[in-house]
Order: C-alpha cells, then sequence, then structure tokens
C-alpha cells in the first residue's frame, strides 16, 4: 500500500499543503476548526507522519548519543542502560560508543556525532573535556557531562559527591581500627580520582594516628588492580597496609583476588578492601566487596532529562545534579567469610 502523502491529508480536509505542515509542527498556528478537519483527514486516511523527512528538514537526526570510556565496566554499562531507556520514553534513539579511555577516540566520536546532527550528547570521561564540550555547545550541539560535576553552570553535570565519598570509605576503615592504609588509583589528575582521595586523606588526617600511601594505578582494571595486588603481597608483612581503599571497584576485585589466590593474605584479617561504585561483580564475589555506592542506575536517567532540557533551550532549570553516596560495608571489610576464612 502506497504511503498516504501531506497532499491527500489536505485535499480531504479541504486546506492548504502548508496548513497541514502547521498542524504538524506549530498547531498552534492553526485554528481549531482547521486543526479538526485535519485530524479527522488524518484518522480516515491512515497517515503516518514521516519523522525522517521531517528531521532531514529540521537538520537533525532525532538521536542523542552517549560517549563513554569504558563499556565493560559495569558502572558504565548500567548507566548506558539508563540512558536507553529513558530516551526511548523521550521518543529518542541512541547512539552508544566507547572511547577506550582514548582522547584521540574520544575526539573522532565527538566529531562523528556531531557531523551526523545528533540532537545532543551526553560525554563521561577521563579526560579534561570541559572545554570540547563547551564548544560543541556553542556550535548548536547541547551536551551533558556524565560523571562529574562541571567546574561552572555553561555546561550541564550529573555527579556524586565524591569528596564525601572518600571521607566515608575512610572513616569506615579507621572505625575497624585500620592505621596503614592504602590509597589505590590514578591518575590523581582525573577530578573524580583526586576527590576521593582527597576526602579519604582529610579524614585520615583528621584521625592524628593513621597513614595514607599513595599506589598509582592508572589502569583501573581487574587486570590493573591484580598488578597492585601483586606489588602488595611480595612486600614484607611490616610493610604492606592493613587496609585499601580502591578508587573502583575492578580495581578493589583485582587486588583482592590476586592478595588472596596469590599470596595467602587473610582478607579482611589481614588486610581489609573497600571499593567504590557498587559494581553487582563485587557484591557477588566470593569475599563481598564492601564499597562507596554511587546510584548509577539513576545517572543515565537524570542526564537524559537534562540532556532534553538543554534541547528545549531551558535555561532556567537545574543544571547539575549531585547524588550522595552511601556506605555498603560487606565481608571484604568486616567480615569473616570467604576464601581466606
Amino acid at each position: 500500500m502506497a504511503r498516504v502523502s501531506i497532499r491527500e491529508v489536505a485535499a480531504l480536509a479541504d486546506v492548504a499543503h502548508g496548513t497541514v505542515s502547521n498542524f504538524l509542527n506549530h498547531p498552534e498556528r492553526v485554528s481549531a476548526d482547521k486543526r479538526e478537519r485535519i485530524q479527522r483527514a488524518i484518522d480516515q486516511l491512515g497517515y503516518i507522519r514521516n519523522n525522517a523527512a521531517w528531521q532531514l528538514r529540521l537538520g537533525r537526526s532525532g538521536m542523542i548519543a552517549y560517549l563513554a570510556p569504558d563499556v565493560s565496566n559495569p558502572f558504565f554499562a548500567t548507566i548506558a542502560e539508563g540512558v536507553e531507556r529513558r530516551a526511548s520514553e523521550h521518543e529518542l534513539g541512541v547512539s552508544i560508543a566507547n572511547s577506550h579511555r582514548s582522547r584521540e577516540r574520544e575526539d573522532a566520536y565527538i566529531a562523528q556525532f556531531e557531523s551526523q546532527r545528533v540532537q545532543g550528547m551526553l560525554v563521561s570521561s577521563h579526560h579534561p573535556i570541559e572545554d570540547r564540550l563547551r564548544r560543541l555547545h556553542e556550535r548548536g550541539t547541547p551536551t551533558v557531562l556524565v560523571g562529574q560535576r562541571s567546574s561552572d553552570d555553561s555546561l550541564s553535570s550529573i555527579s556524586i559527591d565524591d569528596r564525601t565519598g572518600g571521607r566515608l570509605a575512610a572513616e569506615h576503615l579507621l572505625s575497624l581500627g585500620r592505621r596503614r592504609i592504602a590509597f589505590v588509583g590514578g591518575p590523581l589528575g582525573i577530578r573524580q580520582v583526586a576527590d576521593r582521595f582527597e576526602g579519604a586523606s582529610s579524614a585520615i588526617g583528621a584521625s592524628g594516628t593513621a597513614t595514607i600511601e599513595v599506589i598509582p594505578q592508572n589502569e583501573r582494571t581487574l587486570s590493573g588492580g591484580r598488578e597492585v595486588g601483586r606489588l602488595i603481597g611480595e612486600r614484607s608483612i611490616e610493610r604492606r597496609p592493613d587496609a585499601i581503599f580502591a578508587v573502583n571497584d575492578l580495581l578493589a576485585l583485582g587486588i583482592m583476588q590476586e592478595l588472596v589466590v596469590g599470596h595467602g593474605i587473610r582478607v579482611p584479617h589481614d588486610i581489609a578492601i573497600i571499593g567504590y561504585d557498587d559494581i553487582e561483580f563485587g557484591e557477588a564475589s566470593l569475599i563481598p566487596l564492601s564499597s562507596i555506592r554511587a546510584p548509577h542506575e539513576d545517572f543515565g536517567v537524570a542526564a537524559v532529562d537534562l540532556l532534553v532540557n538543554a534541547m528545549a533551550g531551558d535555561h532556567e532549570g537545574e543544571r547539575h545534579i549531585v547524588f550522595p553516596p552511601e556506605l555498603v560495608v560487606r565481608a571484604s571489610t568486616a567480615g569473616g567469610a570467604g576464601l581466606s576464612g
């Protein structure tokens, strides 16, 4: 069956072709009588709007984009699921890309999405990116920074209060009597990492009796954690930390696996371990992982809503959403169950 055209709708409603176009795009410009006639004609003929052609005339694609640094990380995968779900509710498609933590890939994807005329972009990055997103916004593509708070109101953002999160992690370890605490992660040039470290170091400094050691690990992955675990496991008992705060759960899980399996170190008896993000894998670990919970399932939904507001030109609403962190205590810090016994 041939697709019904606007001209056929106009003929049946006895109005001009342009009046039907106004009805579809600017109904407030059409009188009530003509709106009623056009709607009857649409219903009778079964007219279906050609959204692809409409979006082409508007110069936009009907799509938004989400650029993540590592979609293999469950934290970003959960954000992506929330983005897809919420975008669908707004009748928007989503393109999801993975920069693999590469600045070059990140720039390439941003350029590609802009050339495709997406309606807006959501971006999570491990690199300084605010200036690039502001230039993108100035050229007509609304953006939202996801995972860190932007430095001013020119750029909308979704984040967690990482300083408070770092403080909660350190205070928990201190409450267990741990005094030689290692902070594992990096680089400290990344704002989220720096904020988590500052929160932890402030709590440890205030204790007056504990110390904090920074163990750099820019690869915030399971393999990166295993490498740190190997280095700690090779130390003498006197030189080992008695607690570890890892900047994310993947690092913490890799560290724990290597310490327990590779070196026979008991967790939490010998070394207590806490991570950050509270991914599913942490709770399901043989020694369930304590963590700082970020409501990542809400990040994607909130980010899309902020982006839709920006796309609609709403400059009066909320620009920054900062979620509070939550301490989740499990066996890796406060329990005795698990492989290590």
